[in-house]
């Protein structure tokens, strides 16, 4: 396990938004947060047998001293989202600056269904297919509008949204969620362009697999994970904590000059050929 980055004081007191926060990366990302001092408005969506994952979280932020601000909503939903905004509004008017440092968007709920099957009601229909999209794509831009309308972001603030080496690479099953990260990476390149005179960076990063909730709905899972830990130059997999640091040293509020990347962090995964 790589040492924690330390970004001395350059965070404390600061908000992160962390949609998706409950588990995987967004959870690793809101404990992360917390150590450096940052507060954390987290939205997840669980049931009452997973609502104890969000628990642990909120008791871990609130155990490092930071404020946790949390919603157990259908981030997608339009009326929730404005929902939490106006709650989180008047909270950062209390601070300097009074807008979030940092957005991050690791929504994963989608369709994980073939395009074709021999039996066409095993493959992904019309709903799903939007669904799986709404969610994981275009859940961004409409988060990023609302926030912007309200004031709540300014300059320097940094927006990161969770892609994959999916949007690139076929799998059985993934069709849906691959055009998702697709998707997902061109909003924020065209959010990084329109929001660039604000001082509002926006990129893509692209984990390697990570033995995560998602990760492990995915049907044929086990395979993926040993094909990738056999191969992977560490010797390794990413961890979800990998990910927390890499978004650690770019909230540091003096990196201001890098957006509409994808950057990837996977200690090199992505270079080393499948198969």
């Amino acid at each position: 396990m790589t040492e924690p980055i330390k970004v001395p004081g350059q965070l404390r007191g600061r908000w992160a938004l962390i949609l998706g926060a409950s588990s995987g990366f967004g959870a690793a990302a809101a404990r992360a947060f917390a150590q450096e001092g940052m507060h954390i408005c987290g939205v997840h969506l669980d049931t009452r047998q997973t609502l104890g994952r969000a628990e642990t979280v909120i008791g871990d932020v609130e155990a490092a001293g930071s404020r946790a601000l949390f919603f157990n909503i259908n981030a997608a939903d339009s009326r929730r989202r404005t929902k939490v905004i106006e709650a989180l509004a008047p909270v950062l008017a209390e601070g300097v600056p009074d807008y979030l440092h940092i957005v991050v968007h690791t929504l994963a709920f989608g369709s994980l269904r073939p395009y074709i099957a021999d039996d066409m009601d095993s493959a992904v229909n019309e709903s799903q297919m939007e669904m799986t999209l709404r969610v994981m794509a275009h859940s961004l831009v409409y988060w990023t509008q609302d926030l912007v309308a309200a004031r709540l972001l300014g300059q320097g603030s940094r927006i990161y949204a969770m892609s994959s080496i999916g949007s690139q690479r076929v799998s059985s099953h993934y069709g849906p969620v691959s055009a998702a990260k697709a998707a997902l990476q061109a909003h924020s390149r065209q959010l990084a362009v329109e929001l660039a005179t604000e001082g509002i960076a926006v990129n893509c990063l692209m984990p390697g697999v990570c033995d995560t909730p998602a990760l492990r709905a995915i049907p044929g899972h086990e395979e993926i994970l040993a094909e990738v830990h056999a191969r992977h130059p560490a010797g390794r997999l990413t961890t979800a904590e990998d990910v927390a640091q890499a978004l650690i040293a770019l909230a540091d509020p003096r990196l201001t000059w890098i957006t509409g990347a994808l950057i990837p962090v996977d200690g090199g995964e992505s270079i080393v050929a499948a198969g």
